[in-house]
C-alpha cells in the first residue's frame, strides 16, 4: 500500500539525511522513553487518526494498514538499530512527530487514491 510508493521513499530518504540527530549522545530529557517507544506511541496516534478520518474503510482495509505500520516500524528499527533503547530529547521527539505526520500523510494520499477514489 504505502511501503511500495515513491513517497514513502522519500520519507525514509528524509529520515536518513537526518540521521545525525539520532547519533550524537543524549541525556535522557524526558524520563525513561525510548526512541523506539516513542515512535511506536507517535505512529500509533497517527494510525488511529487515519481510521477515525476514514470511517469507510472495511475491516481489511484496515488490517492492512496495520500490517503496513508494522513493516514501517521494522524499517525504522533497522534504520535506527543502533539507538533505539536510547532515551529521547526533545529534537528527535520534534522530528519523530514531524515524520509521522509524514507517514499519516502517505496513507491519507493513499487510501483516497485506492479505496475512495
Amino acid at each position: 500500500m504505502v511501503t511500495d510508493t515513491d513517497g514513502y521513499i522519500h520519507i525514509i530518504e528524509y529520515l536518513t539525511e537526518h540521521l545525525s540527530l539520532f547519533e550524537k549522545p543524549v541525556d535522557a530529557e524526558f524520563g525513561a522513553d525510548t526512541v523506539m517507544a516513542v515512535i511506536e506511541q507517535e505512529l500509533s496516534d497517527q494510525i488511529i487518526a487515519v481510521c477515525s478520518q476514514n470511517e469507510a474503510l472495511t475491516f481489511n482495509q484496515r488490517n492492512t494498514i496495520i500490517r503496513e505500520v508494522d513493516a514501517i516500524v521494522y524499517d525504522l528499527e533497522e534504520i535506527l538499530s543502533g539507538v533505539v533503547n536510547n532515551p529521547i530529547n526533545i529534537e528527535q521527539l520534534s522530528f519523530i512527530k514531524e515524520f509521522s505526520l509524514l507517514i499519516k500523510n502517505l496513507f491519507d494520499s493513499e487510501i483516497h487514491r485506492q479505496f475512495l477514489s
